[in-house]
């Protein structure tokens, strides 16, 4: 299956979120979507990133992921998952910082400067150091993580367009078929 990676894939705030957020529905097996499982959807993903991502004016000269390192990267974007949701969900996150740091060290090691792995290493470690760490929010619609920049810290949804349209047309539809139905 072919994607387009479309602003709204980019909707986590950085890098690293929108490189964890390239499974789909996550925590339902029956109808989890992993993008980069056909490698041509990482390059895709690599040029779409330097156009769309929130940190692109950090990212220079982008480099693809080489196949030597895809492993490593994919390591890495579930490392980010699972750290950064455990701290949105108030767990303790000790022994997946230790993942977290391991997986982040072993990009940096093997990774060309300027590589997309590389650079996903470095959004990681600069949103672990970031006070915007506290703004960590997972979407209530498709489970993503995102960053809430908002004045009040009140965004529900990784992208009102989308999500937040989903969740508020499906909530009326339910609500018009009750009121039908009575």
């Amino acid at each position: 299956m072919t994607f387009a990676w479309t602003p709204h894939r980019f909707a986590g705030g950085a890098l690293a979120l929108d490189v964890a957020n390239s499974v789909i529905l996550r925590f339902d097996p029956e109808r989890s979507i992993d993008r980069f499982a056909k490698p041509d959807q990482l390059e895709a993903f690599f040029k779409a990133a330097k156009e769309f991502s929130a940190e692109r004016d950090l990212l220079g000269e982008l480099q693809p992921v080489p196949a030597r390192n895809q492993g490593a990267f994919l390591t890495l974007r579930e490392t980010i998952d699972r750290y950064f949701r455990a701290r949105v969900l108030g767990n303790d996150a000790h022994g997946l910082l230790a993942d977290f740091l391991e997986a982040t060290a072993a990009i940096l090691r093997s990774a060309d400067r300027g590589s997309l792995e590389a650079a996903t290493a470095h959004s990681a470690l600069r949103l672990l150091a970031d006070e915007e760490i506290s703004r960590l929010k997972i979407c209530g619609n498709c489970g993503w993580l995102f960053i809430d920049r908002s004045k009040n810290r009140s965004r529900t949804w990784c992208d009102m367009t989308v999500c937040g349209n989903r969740v508020k047309a499906n909530r009326h539809y339910h609500r018009r078929k009750k009121e039908a139905a009575s």
